[in-house]
């Protein structure tokens, strides 16, 4: 009895939604941008040459980025801490959360598009007087009545609201998952980066180590040379002046990195009192010599932002087509078959049947200027969505074409750096020869203990400025999730804690 009220209320959906069409227009991705390199130099001009203690790097042009580019520094330690932090850092499975959430609404959609089929089954008991049927000298009765019914309902999407709508959703959800694959991409340059500055700190901390040292060594002697008239009070004054400015520096930077082995211990999940991270020092990590470099024309189909960016834009776009068709008829199809009897033995007798069909078609008429400036308003939020998508990419742009010019500059740096230490080394190892001969004033020699100082940190610096300006390369072409084996956002499917309860 059911069956064939279904089949044709589904036949006839199927025969109108295919004479439908869907107002609005077409969503088309946007052109890459016209242009041929990131820098106004050409891209051959790689980062500077270096001596041998100083390695060079050399830009691939054209060549794909690997999925685990941090796997290029050589540091088991550092890819160890990268996997921990894919696991367990709670930003990263919130945005994974995300996805599954946009994911589900889209499927949700989905539904609009079918009809839908609904079953009622009621029992009640009744009691009656003549007075209700005009006879009030008639007794009353006490009956039962039975239904049950299935109920079909399809609103053709003879303009497309459904599907724009849809649409809409699904281009939500690929902004969910661009939003994912930007959270992947932050969290494992963080985590690198801060590897990067935690090493730094290790190396300044033992360059001012050092450096008190000398120091204090010097100040033992200047206090035997007073003891014997040697050298003024002055003298040893101004040396423990020196010496207790270079001990100040020391808890700046201890504090930095217990800062910065915290930040680490919360990418990665910890809580700071279990931090069990292995301590990063520069010598851990090895430069990569060969480094990729994405066409411009890639760039736009990479970076996540840019993606994400594109996806609002292409949502924008889906909503001016749920405006337009919403000024358009809407056509709703609709049918009841069932039993009604008064005993539930009798539901499916002779003579208990019930159906009726119906149409129901609205066509706006007069809203008071509503519709029309909802689809102007649907219209001016793509304008916006529009100049922020290109907003980003000329952003994606720079981040690359300041990594570029840093790295050309990062080589020379250190290479000069390196020598500016040596020599201030050698100048300080000369001037306290000189010094303890009185061929040097002790204003001479402090200048050379400050001039040494200073070097050792600016080498440290620099050289984890060169590590640093690596990994933000990677991340400001995309960092290669493109090349990862659930690139799809297949990492965001994850049974989540409410579904295993």
């Amino acid at each position: 009895m059911y069956k064939p009220l279904i089949k044709i209320a589904i036949a006839s959906a199927t025969v109108l939604l295919a004479t439908g069409c869907a107002v609005g227009p077409d969503f088309q991705r946007p052109a890459p941008p016209p242009v041929k390199g990131y820098t106004t130099e050409p891209l051959s001009a790689g980062p500077a040459s270096a001596d041998t203690a100083t390695p060079s790097q050399h830009f691939e042009e054209g060549e794909d980025i690997p999925a685990q580019w941090w796997t290029l520094f050589h540091s088991p330690a550092l890819s160890q801490l990268v996997d921990r932090a894919l696991k367990a850092n709670p930003d990263l499975q919130a945005a994974q959360a995300t996805l599954r959430q946009a994911r589900e609404n889209a499927y949700a959609a989905g539904g609009l598009l079918f009809p839908s089929v609904d079953a009622n089954a009621s029992a009640y008991r009744q009691d009656t007087n003549g007075a209700q049927s005009g006879q009030p000298g008639n007794p009353g009765s006490l009956y039962t009545v039975y239904n049950a019914t299935v109920s079909v309902s399809y609103g053709i999407d003879l303009f497309g609201v459904a599907r724009r709508t849809l649409e809409s959703l699904e281009a939500q959800r690929e902004f969910e998952r661009y939003q994912l694959e930007g959270a992947y991409l932050t969290l494992t340059s963080n985590v690198v980066t801060t590897a990067v500055q935690e090493a730094s700190l290790r190396a300044q901390i033992a360059a001012t180590r050092d450096i008190i040292d000398a120091e204090s060594q010097q100040l033992d002697l200047l206090k035997k040379q007073y003891d014997v008239g040697g050298v003024s009070l002055s003298t040893v004054l101004a040396q423990q002046t020196a010496l207790a400015q270079t001990r100040a520096n020391l808890p700046l930077l201890e504090k930095q990195l217990g800062q910065i082995r915290n930040q680490l211990a919360a990418l990665a999940g910890y809580f700071p009192s279990e931090n069990e991270i292995e301590a990063f020092d520069l010598e851990m990590l090895q430069l990569p010599q060969e480094l990729p470099v994405s066409l411009p024309s890639r760039l736009v189909e990479q970076r996540p932002d840019i993606l994400a960016a594109e996806s609002q834009l292409h949502a924008a776009s889906a909503q001016i087509g749920v405006a337009t068709a919403n000024m358009f008829p809407q056509l709703t199809i609709s049918g009841n078959a069932g039993s009604v009897a008064t005993s539930a033995s009798h539901l499916l007798s002779t003579g208990t049947a019930v159906w009726s069909v119906g149409a129901d078609l609205v066509q706006p008429i007069f809203h008071g200027g509503t519709l029309q400036h909802q689809r102007k308003a649907a219209v001016a939020a793509y304008d916006a969505a529009a100049a922020q998508y290109r907003s980003v990419v000329l952003s994606a742009f720079k981040d690359v074409a300041n990594v570029l010019d840093a790295l050309r500059s990062d080589a020379a740096i250190v290479q000069t750096q390196t020598v500016a230490a040596q020599s201030a080394a050698d100048s300080l190892e000369i001037t306290r020869k000189q010094y303890q001969i009185g061929a040097a004033s002790y204003l001479a020699l402090l200048n050379a203990q400050q001039s040494y100082q200073q070097t050792r940190i600016a080498l440290a610096q620099a050289r984890a400025g060169r590590f640093a300006d690596t990994a933000a390369l990677f991340q400001s072409l995309g960092g290669g999730w493109w090349n990862r084996d659930d690139a799809t956002g297949e990492a965001g499917q994850q049974t989540s804690g409410a579904d295993k309860q």
